[in-house]
């Protein structure tokens, strides 16, 4: 079976998409072929270059708010990589319905809630302030409305008294670190059973 090829889209320090590269190596079935941002000095970008993956940035701020026209840059650098699936690793750009609908079923995405939970922005505030007692992070496929495709692994934190979002956010990171790469190398094999940790 041949490898996949797997590209990561990113807005920032791409933490999530380093977990993914490094998990990408030794019996893995996929590769990483491109890492993509919509912000040219995101620093990811630098880290993926250090590690030999080719890169790309096409940056939103000069498409004055014109989605398909900032898409249709975006999709230049991905259609030339071909990857079989897309990972998006705190990519903070909305994508359109026909954007992701070229990519039905080879998308998938990490979210710091437990979805159906907390789609959007500041989930850990918004699970605090909600007097939750978990919290923790999904990867789902990703589908024309925001946060809601099929969930494909979850990572359960428990909300501890006098948590600040801050923390709360650093102790779903490190399950972030560990979901996304178990969920994506399930994915690569065809197997779409969630994945349920610790």
């Amino acid at each position: 079976m041949s490898q996949k090829r797997v590209a990561i889209l990113i807005s920032g320090g791409g933490s999530n998409m380093l977990s993914l590269v490094d998990s990408m190596s030794g019996d893995h079935p996929a590769r990483p072929c491109l890492v993509l941002s919509n912000d040219p000095q995101a620093g990811g970008l630098k880290k993926a270059a250090e590690r030999g993956i080719p890169t790309a940035a096409v940056d939103h701020r000069s498409f004055g708010g014109d989605r398909a026209a900032f898409e249709a840059e975006l999709l230049e650098p991905l259609q030339a990589a071909q990857p079989d699936i897309i990972c998006l690793a705190g990519f903070m750009r909305v994508l359109t319905g026909d954007f992701v609908s070229r990519f039905q079923g080879r998308m998938l995405n990490i979210h710091p809630s437990l979805l159906p939970k907390y789609k959007g922005l500041n989930t850990h505030a918004r699970a605090i302030a909600a007097g939750d007692s978990e919290h923790g992070c999904s990867v789902h496929e990703v589908t024309a409305a925001l946060d809601d495709g099929p969930v494909l692994g979850q990572a359960r934190v428990e909300i501890r008294a006098g948590d600040t979002p801050e923390e709360l956010a650093a102790r779903v990171l490190t399950w972030e670190h560990k979901l996304y790469p178990a969920v994506l190398r399930r994915y690569c094999m065809g197997n779409k059973d969630p994945v349920l940790l610790p």
